[in-house]
């Protein structure tokens, strides 16, 4: 009966003591926006780390959106829509605009190490202008607060003595002034999924671009190669990265336009996951 006893009083204890520790916080859902690796500050202040956005629109609510994990939108005559995924798999964002208005994804306080990144995005655009003629459009642009100067990697132009839309690095508002580098080379193609990345390299102030694995040395740009003035092309500091569409001229044909994005990544080294 004592040996009962002191086992009973053992047994107390032990759980008077496991009620006594303090509570800990329970593991949530981890953010999306971020990778599991931890950041780190380089010298001139800015975040590194690998992947520092991820967005696969999975863990959103079917339906307008106007805001995401880490992200807003820039919409004028413009929506964007979760919607189930057309591949059967997960769920997609549907960027919708009329006439020559906009619909962006918006990836703010940004601060790349070196102002240098990698961007990774599944792209689908239903239907490319074919006019007016030179029908200028967006898909990508990048800013900084700290000069005026727009960096567009992915965008392109309607150019009428081909009658076909053709993707160009371009840029606006700075030094060189408003240019795409569009290239006969790299047609645009409506109506199908690509997988898209690009490389902004501040050491050079080079623009390279990549479609579904492979290099399109074709469309690069640097700081004394662009299409702009005879003036040197600079980065901002960069900030902001807007992702979805903006079509410049009024009245254009079609009429309305929709652009379908999936598996947005940014990252200080190359995410890859493109090669077929």
């Amino acid at each position: 009966m004592t040996r009962m006893r002191k086992i009973a009083a053992a047994l107390l204890a032990a759980s008077g003591a496991l009620l006594a520790l303090p509570p800990t916080a329970s593991a949530g859902p981890a953010d999306p926006t971020v990778s599991a690796l931890g950041p780190t500050r380089a010298a001139d202040g800015a975040v590194s780390r690998k992947t520092f956005v991820r967005e696969d629109f999975d863990r959103l609510p079917l339906g307008p959106v106007t805001a995401g994990h880490g992200w807003t939108t820039d919409a004028k005559d413009g929506s964007l829509t979760v919607e189930p995924s057309r591949t059967g798999h997960g769920r997609e964002l549907r960027l919708h605009t009329e006439g020559n208005g906009r619909a962006f994804l918006v990836l703010s306080d940004l601060a790349p190490a070196g102002n240098s990144f990698w961007a990774r995005l599944r792209l689908r655009v239903d239907g490319f202008p074919t006019a007016p003629d030179w029908a200028h459009w967006t898909v990508a642009e990048a800013s900084g607060s700290d000069a005026p100067t727009l960096v567009r990697p992915l965008g392109g132009q309607y150019v009428p003595t081909s009658q076909a839309n053709f993707w160009g690095v371009g840029s606006d508002l700075g030094p060189t002034g408003d240019w795409t580098a569009w290239r006969t080379s790299a047609p645009a193609t409506a109506g199908t999924w690509s997988c898209v990345e690009f490389h902004l390299d501040a050491t050079d102030n080079r623009v390279t671009v990549y479609q579904d694995g492979v290099e399109r040395s074709d469309l690069t740009v640097s700081t004394e190669e662009h299409g702009g003035s005879a003036d040197d092309f600079v980065f901002p500091r960069f900030d902001t990265l807007k992702l979805g569409w903006q079509l410049y001229q009024a009245g254009p044909t079609p009429s309305s336009y929709d652009v379908r994005m999936d598996d947005v990544a940014l990252s200080t080294r190359r995410v890859g996951g493109c090669a077929s």
